[in-house]
């Protein structure tokens, strides 16, 4: 009888992952059915009491009414009462957990230990006149207004069929426009700010070769009121640059006509710059999440995170945004800090944040969307913690505010959503020549003018959605390659995308979502 017990006996290792060693709940990684045995490290059995799902947790041992249910050897809830072997859901688990924000006043953290010189890495990129080194050369119309946004793309989509061929412009990666629903009937002030400077950052961008400004010409945000910012900002753009008038031209023909006849000439200008090779320092990284699951947390974020550790390393520099995914984790952002004004800063990016969303009758904890949910993510606690660590392990240097081009290199933290099509953009107006995008349940979200690399959190996605996934990390969860080893797998593959040797999956299928988070952001 005894070895036939012992035989039944697995190793919670083949079943589910323990996060941390002071963690009491462990994260299923395919299906742990009722009845099923484990062995823990500690020696101890736990027998799985309900069928848990893939990316939610069982306990692995008695947590007492009152008690925190651990993962990532934080809090990510109060027991109800929860057995050993429970799945651990709402019904046995609320999502109260304690609020700590101790800073010490002489928080100073150490710089990164940086690699020699003669071992950072290279990529081949266009540099700008500014000296910023682009991984991409576009030709890019930016509509003033909605009002301008028809024209835009019927220009870009016809110049690439009519005028652009890679094998004529080899050194050119398409014609692209930005139309967004923004402009004209809007609130002065920080609205206004906010859309002229992402407007303004992507036109000047080391990604874009040459520049079509295109405004109706009635509206608050023409070209006049264009120039106006950009002369206030004082950062002329020194790239081929050319307006059009909507109104003052004829109308949408006529408009269109001039705008092809623009992209033609303004085409074997831009393919006069050239791929030249840079260290990767000169990189931008921009690091997102969508359509997270319970193992985005484990996998594809800690390894996106060694990966940011490799740039930062290097020299580099790495944006970190989406606010509300901060939320029951900025004491672990804060405390990374490299002083304690930078850690204020996190603290109050997340209060303004509280506040914003209050202000629609919306709370952070309702963050996590119904496919987060079905994934393992039960509450904005859980999320926050496995989203962080996309930003590596090293210390934050500044907090800027949404699309603002940050001044310091290493980990920098924008303001802005959760929300993809507008996070994601903002990543972009804040400077990032590349983005990688980690997902558990699949996402196809591109950029118009910066590769955006996916990055998943597991296999079976990754199977079924391969025509726009670069990349899996679902190795680590499967146990056969560490976080360090997809971590420096992602680190060549964004070397080889900035490179222009691949492109990502989101370019070739050309996604090139856009729009903007057009609201007051907090003042750092």
């Amino acid at each position: 009888m005894l070895e036939t017990y012992t035989e039944t006996i697995r190793r919670v290792s083949d079943y589910a992952i323990i996060v941390n060693p002071d963690d009491n709940v462990a994260v299923v990684k395919n299906e742990a059915s009722q009845g099923l045995m484990l062995s823990l490290p500690s020696g101890e059995t736990v027998e799985v009491r309900q069928t848990v799902p893939p990316g939610h947790r069982f306990a692995t041992r008695e947590i007492p009414a009152g008690e925190f249910v651990r993962q990532y050897g934080q809090p990510i809830g109060t027991s109800l009462g929860i057995s050993a072997g429970d799945w651990v859901t709402h019904d046995n688990m609320t999502d109260d957990v304690p609020v700590v924000r101790n800073l010490p006043e002489d928080l100073h953290t150490a710089a990164p230990e940086y690699f020699p010189e003669d071992e950072i890495e290279t990529f081949m990129g266009f540099q700008r006149a500014d000296g910023r080194v682009g991984t991409r050369n576009y030709v890019l119309i930016v509509p003033t207004s909605m009002c301008a946004s028809h024209e835009a793309t019927q220009i870009s989509m016809m110049a690439e069929f009519m005028h652009y061929s890679r094998e004529k412009y080899p050194n050119v990666d398409g014609v692209v426009a930005i139309p967004h629903n923004k402009g004209c009937g809007c609130q002065d002030g920080s609205t206004l700010d906010v859309m002229m400077r992402t407007l303004s950052n992507y036109a000047d961008h080391p990604n874009v070769g040459g520049v079509i400004l295109i405004d109706l010409g009635c509206e608050k945000t023409n070209l006049t009121f264009v120039e106006k910012y950009l002369t206030k900002r004082e950062k002329p753009i020194q790239k081929p640059v050319f307006k059009i008038g909507i109104q003052d031209v004829g109308g949408t023909q006529a408009a269109i006509e001039i705008g092809l006849r623009e992209v033609a000439r303004m085409l074997p200008e831009v393919n006069e710059c050239v791929r030249e090779e840079f260290p990767v320092s000169e990189l931008v990284l921009g690091v997102k999440c969508g359509s997270s699951d319970g193992f985005s947390g484990i996998s594809a974020n800690p390894s996106l995170g060694y990966c940011s550790d490799l740039l930062v390393r290097s020299g580099g520099t790495v944006l970190l945004t989406e606010v509300p995914e901060f939320c029951g984790a900025e004491h672990i952002l804060a405390n990374r800090a490299k002083d304690s004004t930078v850690g204020r800063k996190i603290y109050a990016m997340v209060d303004w944040y509280k506040e914003y969303a209050s202000k629609f009758g919306a709370v952070l904890n309702q963050n996590p969307s119904t496919g987060n949910k079905a994934g393992g993510l039960l509450n904005i606690t859980i999320k926050s913690l496995g989203a962080i660590v996309k930003a590596g392990t090293t210390r934050i240097e500044d907090c800027v505010e949404y699309a603002e081009t940050p001044k310091l290199r290493g980990i920098n933290l924008m303001q802005g959503p959760g929300y993809d099509q507008e996070s994601t953009p903002g990543l972009v107006a804040a400077g990032a020549t590349v983005v990688v995008f980690t997902t558990g349940n699949g996402t196809t979200i591109g950029n118009a003018i910066t590769p955006v690399i996916k990055l998943a959190s597991n296999n079976r996605v990754f199977a079924k959605m391969s025509q726009d996934i670069d990349i899996s990390a679902g190795n680590v969860i499967e146990g056969t390659e560490s976080i360090a080893e997809v971590g420096t797998r992602l680190f060549e593959h964004v070397r080889q995308t900035a490179s222009g040797e691949i492109q990502a999956k989101a370019e070739i299928l050309k996604h090139r979502e856009f729009q903007f988070w057009a609201e007051q952001t907090v003042s750092l």
